[in-house]
């Protein structure tokens, strides 16, 4: 009993000795997220709907974020067209996106439209079919669906895609 409480002192004296002198304890830091750079600058009247689609991402996830970019630091490229939505995927984390006006003229919700095209870039495939509360069901989640954040197993996977390209805190 007594070498319980000689232990316990021991350790006390371990712990607060640092504090009583004055020595700073540090706490270990995570690594910050990976930042990814899109260009929205040729998004046209949708510039805004891609902004708002990283930001829903930005909150879902912690391994990268998305942040707005100009053409020459930006390793996602987001034009407009008369064409469906598509994404055109390079290595994670770039590519082209495309936010279609046939989709949209259908009556698809143009928020859900640029989280899912991002969601690709992020390295998530399409999964049709599928239900309204899968982002990346896509339209199959149909034209009355205003779903636009990832689901938990969405989020989860992107963040493993990420997990090992963190980058250290500066």
């Amino acid at each position: 009993m007594a070498l319980s409480h000689l232990r316990r002192a021991v350790i006390g004296l371990v712990v607060a000795m640092p504090l009583a002198a004055g020595m700073q304890v540090a706490a270990s830091a995570a690594p910050a997220a990976r930042t990814v750079y899109f260009d929205n600058s040729q998004a046209g009247e949708f510039a805004k709907a891609w902004e708002d689609a990283a930001v829903v991402w930005n909150n879902s996830v912690k391994n990268v974020k998305l942040a707005k970019g100009t053409s020459a630091n930006s390793s996602i490229r987001i034009l407009v067209d008369n064409g469906w939505p598509r994404a055109q995927p390079g290595r994670l984390g770039s590519g082209t996106v495309w936010m279609g006006r046939t989709a949209v003229n259908q009556g698809y919700h143009v928020p859900r439209i640029a989280t899912h095209e991002l969601g690709h870039i992020l390295g998530l495939p399409d999964r049709k079919p599928g239900p309204c509360s899968s982002l990346m069901s896509g339209s199959t989640g149909g034209v009355g669906c205003k779903s636009v954040a990832p689901n938990g197993a969405e989020a989860a996977e992107v963040d493993r895609n990420f997990a090992g390209s963190r980058t250290a805190a500066a």
